[in-house]
């Protein structure tokens, strides 16, 4: 039986991967700039530092590489202050959760900050303990410590501690470590969910509450 719940936030909790994938792209569209197709390509594999300087050469912006930077930054802070939302089912699955007593905690590799203010806008900050993100912990996803101190903030062992996660390299370091991992669709990455379902126990298309419970009483797929 489930005694505490870990949760991934973008691409699980909220539909915020898009945001991701075309910041660079926003950010041009601030200064009246049309991106070239699949500019988020393009990106993928730089460092925000490196994306910026792209962008200065490619687009011939007059900005230093700096305020490129400081831009693009600005644009997340923006989505996640103003636009971004829950996914489906994810505030009565929370709810339900609350009032089972369950504890909830945070495992993110986004920035406190960006995160504290869509959960607080969305009223759904006090569902948990506490966040933990990646480079405040000092260790990415790769590596389990982050969902180690979750748990242990719930005082939770990992074999009763469920992790919601739609990163492919997250949910399998949680599952090898002896977590119970809840692989959760998410768009942006519709084209590995086959290597997902594998390093998962619970494979869903969504968090809603009825199936999700029934599932991880049964130990079913869905």
């Amino acid at each position: 039986m489930i005694k505490g719940a870990i949760f991934d936030v973008d691409g699980t909790l909220l539909d915020s991967m898009p945001m991701w994938d075309h910041a660079g792209e926003r950010f041009l569209q601030s200064l009246g700039i049309t991106a070239e197709p699949n500019l988020e390509k393009v990106l993928f594999s730089m460092t925000m530092e490196q994306g910026a300087a792209y962008m200065k050469e490619h687009y011939q912006l007059k900005l230093s590489v700096s305020e490129i930077r400081q831009g693009i930054n600005h644009t997340i802070e923006q989505f996640y202050a103003y636009e971004a939302m829950p996914k489906s089912g994810v505030a009565d699955f929370l709810a339900f959760l609350d009032a089972q007593g369950i504890p909830m905690t945070i495992a993110t590799s986004t920035d406190r900050c960006h995160i504290e203010a869509a959960l607080q806008r969305l009223n759904l900050l006090h569902y948990f303990k506490k966040i933990f993100t990646c480079s405040e912990v000092g260790r990415g996803k790769q590596h389990p410590l982050i969902f180690r101190q979750a748990a242990e903030c719930m005082h939770t062992r990992p074999e009763e501690t469920w992790v919601f996660e739609d990163a492919c390299h997250a949910a399998r370091t949680a599952y090898q470590d002896g977590f119970q991992v809840v692989g959760v669709y998410d768009e942006s990455s519709a084209d590995v969910q086959e290597e997902l379902k594998k390093v998962c126990h619970l494979y869903v298309s969504g968090l809603q509450t009825s199936l999700l419970m029934s599932m991880m009483c049964n130990g079913e797929e869905g």
